[in-house]
């Protein structure tokens, strides 16, 4: 994974860290896994952020970091891999999450009449609830675990490229220097 793009854009520890609205969080923020651009820290961070993206709930970068801290993950790559649901996206994400637990749960999928009323919520909670957080859990953890898998996958493949070139080099200049 190309870490110096990845450094180029994610907040510094220190700039995190000086935050005053984050001094409640005391010494957890100066963990250095939290910080960390690794193999294991990054692939764990598309784990959390992918997967609190697919769950249709208020505070989502609050719960993602919650568990980047918990998990040893990178946070700031966690927070911002939530935004992959953001207003423009979050209709077409959670709209198929529905249809995925609608399919599963063997349930027609409702027209969209949205109704701004307490009765029409109250009414269609269950309808629609249900089976959007199914499909969103479903969805959330396949996602994530795909996810997880193809940092993990590209991060080792890009390593032994780099050390693969490297062996050549070193084979061309022993050769040239004999």
């Amino acid at each position: 994974m190309p870490k110096k793009f990845m450094k180029r854009y994610l907040p510094t520890p220190e700039k995190v860290q000086s935050m005053k609205s984050l001094h409640f969080m005391g010494d957890i923020l100066h963990e250095p896994n939290l910080w960390h651009i690794n193999r294991h820290c990054v692939a764990r961070a598309f784990l959390v952020g992918i997967w609190f993206c697919f769950i249709p709930m208020p505070f989502q970068m609050l719960a993602a970091a919650f568990f980047a801290i918990w998990f040893n993950a990178n946070l700031p790559l966690s927070v911002a891999l939530v935004w992959i649901s953001n207003p423009l996206t979050m209709p077409p994400i959670f709209y198929f999450n529905y249809k995925v637990g609608a399919w599963i749960l063997d349930r027609p999928v409702l027209a969209f009449d949205f109704e701004l009323s307490w009765g029409w919520i109250s009414h269609r909670l269950i309808d629609i609830g249900v089976p959007l957080y199914l499909g969103s859990l479903i969805l959330a953890t396949v996602t994530a675990c795909f996810a997880y898998l193809t940092i993990q996958y590209l991060w080792r493949r890009k390593i032994r490229t780099d050390w693969q070139v490297r062996q050549q080099e070193r084979r061309k200049r022993s050769d040239h220097a004999s």
